[in-house]
């Protein structure tokens, strides 16, 4: 993941799952006291920061998932992958030619205590997926708050935003969005108020109104 600067996502003391956005890179952990079970979500970076944070606090790294495979979201596997004996889940199967877990739209998989969905939603790229633990959206680089995510083509931000529109926004309930760029969001918020969808939206009204008037029915 590629935020920029940090902060710190705290829920109440006996809520299961606690997401720290660090230096480019999420960290989620189950919060229990005794032995603290960490995953890490698009190792964009893997500074001494990260690591000392792992270590000093003596968390034990049990899974890697990685929204899609863009060099800004994976570049610190390799340092990772030094000093953890860890799986990566991805939808590719290799992952800067280190060998993935392969997931795929509407797998449901366990890793510790955490319960993980996948929501392929492709558009920025052919492997884009949206991570969904509890209430929380690891949304990578396809939904940001207030934007969505850069695609190729006009035709590569409709499939991105109908498998948007299909998958995560009619999710019942509200979720927390953790981009993978800016800050944190809601999905209620998204759905009312994202720009980069209204304005996609009326731009397509209008190609659709020229077309219509240029040639009739």
């Amino acid at each position: 993941m590629t935020g920029h600067g940090n902060y710190l996502h705290r829920k109440r003391p006996d809520s299961k799952t606690i997401p720290v956005l660090y230096h480019g890179c999420f960290m989620f952990h189950n919060g229990m006291i005794h032995r603290v079970y960490v995953h890490i979500v698009d190792p964009g970076i893997m500074d001494k920061g990260i690591l000392d944070l792992i270590e000093q606090h003596n968390y034990k790294l049990i899974g890697v998932l990685v929204t899609h495979d863009h060099l800004n979201h994976v570049h610190g596997l390799r340092t990772l992958l030094r000093i953890y004996d860890v799986d990566i889940y991805a939808v590719n199967h290799t992952i800067m030619e280190h060998k993935t877990t392969m997931v795929k739209d509407g797998d449901s998989f366990t890793i510790g205590s955490f319960p993980v969905e996948v929501i392929s939603v492709p558009g920025h790229s052919s492997d884009s997926a949206v991570y969904k633990i509890n209430q929380l959206l690891f949304t990578g680089d396809a939904l940001n708050a207030g934007m969505l995510g850069t695609t190729a083509s006009s035709y590569g931000t409709e499939v991105q935003l109908s498998a948007l529109r299909t998958k995560i926004f009619s999710l019942p309930g509200n979720h927390i969005v953790l981009p993978g760029h800016g800050p944190p969001s809601t999905l209620e918020t998204e759905r009312r108020f994202n720009a980069g969808i209204q304005m996609f939206d009326q731009h397509k009204n209008k190609r659709r109104s020229f077309t219509m008037e240029t040639w009739g029915d």
